[in-house]
């Protein structure tokens, strides 16, 4: 078993699980045990310091972000002149975004689509159980991303069984395509043209392809818009209109290269 330590202040991992990015997580002794591709890891807080344990510690390491400077993130926000987003900032400087599978990302956003989180996770361990392959981590059973080559094999009917609804259609079209190699040309692309590339898939609008860029492509001028959103950009920003696509369009041209990390300041601190 391996691990490393990062210090708690800028790694909170009820914050950084619980904000939405992620779904395949539950909790485990002190901490949480979280889950990504074939991998497993037991995280958890000890005073000032935040440990990760894993039998794949690079992984996770990539995984969590460790290398970047998330004090100068939340610096940057609180040098940014707009009070809410300075105290968004303090109260989710915990907060570190995730370097998902790009695949992985983009199947489960589409999973999330008009569903609620708890949902999102029942769906999604249904489907992984059901076609993941069975592992073990600290005597634990959990089931891997079966990959999209696996979850295209089966049919809508067998996704809508699982809960998946009328999103059960869309996820064997995108996983055939992505089974095809089609994400291989988006690897370059980076803010309307990936945008643009992730909403020719099925089932993915301009919100799950912004999650997918942010969360999976690492895009982080990416800015998903959501209810909690909205509100910040009426509430806080004075913003008047009424179209998320012209409000993601405002905070990505605002915040720039900073964006993703201020949305997930300004959701966790707005939704409370």
């Amino acid at each position: 078993m391996e691990g490393f330590v990062l210090k708690s202040e800028y790694f909170d991992p009820s914050a950084t699980l619980g904000c939405g990015q992620v779904f395949r997580f539950r909790p485990f002794r002190e901490g949480y045990l979280a889950f990504a591709e074939d991998k497993a890891c037991y995280v958890f807080c000890d005073g000032a310091d935040t440990h990760v344990v894993s039998e794949d510690a690079a992984y996770f390491q990539n995984y969590f972000d460790v290398s970047r400077d998330y004090g100068e993130i939340v610096r940057a926000a609180k040098r940014c002149g707009v009070p809410a987003l300075a105290a968004a900032a303090e109260k989710g400087k915990g907060i570190r975004i995730l370097r998902q599978n790009t695949e992985e990302a983009l199947l489960w956003f589409i999973v999330s689509q008009n569903n609620r989180i708890p949902r999102i996770k029942s769906i999604i361990e249904r489907i992984c159980t059901a076609l993941g392959e069975e592992r073990s981590f600290m005597g634990e059973r959990y089931f891997a991303y079966p990959g999209a080559a696996k979850l295209a094999e089966k049919g809508a009917d067998f996704y809508e069984a699982l809960g998946a609804g009328y999103r059960g259609a869309y996820i064997t079209k995108t996983a055939e395509a992505v089974a095809e190699g089609g994400l291989a040309p988006l690897y370059a692309l980076r803010g309307g043209q990936l945008r643009k590339k992730l909403t020719e898939f099925a089932g993915v609008g301009p919100k799950v392809a912004d999650c997918a860029a942010l969360f999976g492509f690492a895009d982080t001028g990416a800015f998903p818009v959501d209810t909690w959103i909205e509100k910040v950009y009426r509430e806080d920003f004075g913003g008047k209109s009424r179209n998320r696509e012209d409000i993601a369009a405002y905070f990505s041209e605002k915040f720039g290269e900073y964006g993703g990390f201020f949305q997930q300041y300004l959701f966790y601190y707005k939704r409370g």
